[in-house]
């Protein structure tokens, strides 16, 4: 029933998503203020044919939200859908064989920027909500907000949900925002770490040197730096940051069981990133280290002289910009002032150093036993055929430990992406018998989560 009603609309659907891609809804250029918020109202529109009982678009400190509901009983449990109709830009253009804002069907995929980052998954989540809604199946409320900030930092967002807390009470929150391991190995996001980052300036002499002249005498702030952040990471990969680990939380022997079961080629890992062999905390996989564990990564180094041919200077400063992805449980803000702390200290008296934390977020993670997140296996395992793998990604959305923050609840992040979807980047796209598989198990988490107590 419910894949004869998608293939019955399939056309319908897809001119539906075309008509939300088709808007060049580009968060991070200031030239597409005015389809912000076109795309917004358009999403309201979809959502209030989709069977809400209202929606709106509400304004925010930047772009504006898209909230709406339909609550079929008071005292049933509430879903509140997650999604960002804002998009990446689109440059550089010649790269892309298509059109990034006229959607194109070709060899089974959709083709456009937003296909599948964010506006085909959060489409997913609309449709499953419409067929729920007309064959009269939805037994708990829903709700829906979607941003226009999330790829520039949803900065909005964090206040409006401060804000409208009372609104945006639910009982769990479902997101359509990561991917899977392939086409055919469901997988659930069930963390993603947090971080912290900071820039380095090193200061030795008040101007520029001759090397020769002072060469051996005076500190080399660039050596200095160096030596410093090289000393951070022992052969063994451990971080040496004291008390760096203290709050890290080790993963369950099911999950690490979980996790070994994934398939992963490292030699293929390797050759497809040009790297002879792989480094990382011993006693851990390499799916381990980039998902469970935390790291520490020079960004960006820069000194003296670097242009054409030789210069012979000892250069005054001396820069780094470092990240450190954080699991569960680390506080950003804490290792932050660790981090800040520890370089004050072993910082030698022949350089001055001033470090300064620009940024940061905290991680994420899914208990694999909770109601909710037993519902959405039950929901892959149904249309793939196979139970899906917990899998931690390394990068961060620090919007969900937000909602979890304020909202005290936890987040199911069924995506339904792929690596080769290639968002943010030329010629993204989505397969669209993955889209229509991700409607159909979306429509299963919610029957399966009506049979949870």
């Amino acid at each position: 029933m419910v894949k004869r009603y998608i293939e019955e609309n399939e056309a319908r659907m897809l001119e539906e998503l075309f008509s939300l891609i088709r808007i060049p809804s580009v968060s991070a250029q200031p030239a597409h203020k005015e389809d912000m918020v076109k795309c917004a109202n358009r999403w309201k529109e979809l959502l209030l044919e989709a069977g809400v009982d209202k929606a709106e678009v509400m304004p925010s400190k930047g772009n504006p939200m898209v909230y709406a509901e339909r609550i079929v009983d008071p005292e049933a449990k509430t879903i509140l859908v997650y999604g960002h109709y804002d998009v990446m830009p689109a440059e550089p253009f010649e790269l892309w064989r298509t059109e990034p804002f006229e959607p194109v069907i070709k060899d089974g995929h959709i083709w456009a920027r937003g296909a599948d980052d964010d506006k085909g998954q959060s489409f997913i989540q609309a449709k499953a909500f419409e067929y729920l809604n007309k064959h009269d199946l939805l037994k708990h409320n829903m709700k829906f907000i979607f941003e226009g900030e999330e790829e520039i930092g949803s900065a909005s967002l964090g206040p409006f949900i401060e804000e409208h807390k009372e609104l945006l009470k639910c009982d769990i929150i479902l997101v359509s925002d990561t991917t899977l391991i392939g086409a055919d190995v469901p997988s659930i996001t069930t963390g993603l770490r947090g971080l912290s980052y900071w820039q380095i300036e090193v200061t030795g002499p008040d101007h520029d040197l001759h090397s020769g002249t002072f060469g051996g005498a005076v500190a080399n702030p660039a050596n200095v730096l160096c030596k410093l952040i090289g000393d951070v990471t022992g052969p063994d990969g451990k971080i040496r940051f004291p008390g760096f680990y203290d709050d890290v939380e080790e993963a369950s022997e099911e999950e690490r069981s979980l996790v070994a079961s994934i398939p992963f080629d490292e030699e293929k890992y390797k050759k497809s990133i040009g790297v002879k062999d792989i480094f990382g905390e011993e006693g851990y996989s390499t799916i381990e280290r980039t998902g469970y564990r935390p790291s520490f990564d020079v960004c960006g180094l820069w000194s003296g002289y670097q242009g054409e041919g030789a210069k012979t200077v000892i250069p005054s400063k001396a820069y780094a910009k470092i990240s450190s992805r954080l699991v569960p449980k680390q506080d950003y803000k804490k290792i932050g002032q660790l981090v800040v702390d520890y370089f004050n200290k072993v910082a030698p008296k022949t350089v001055h150093v001033k470090v300064e934390m620009l940024h940061g977020g905290y991680g994420y993670v899914c208990p694999i036993d909770i109601p909710a997140y037993k519902a959405a296996e039950r929901g892959f395992e149904k249309v793939f055929g196979k139970r899906p793998l917990p899998v931690r990604i390394g990068g961060s959305i620090p919007i969900i430990s937000t909602f979890e923050k304020t909202l005290g609840t936890k987040s199911i992040l069924m995506g339904f992406g792929l690596e080769s979807n290639a968002i943010h980047s030329p010629n993204e796209n989505m397969p669209i018998a993955l889209w229509k598989k991700g409607i159909e198990t979306v429509i299963n988490f919610h029957l399966e989560y009506d049979k949870e107590e």
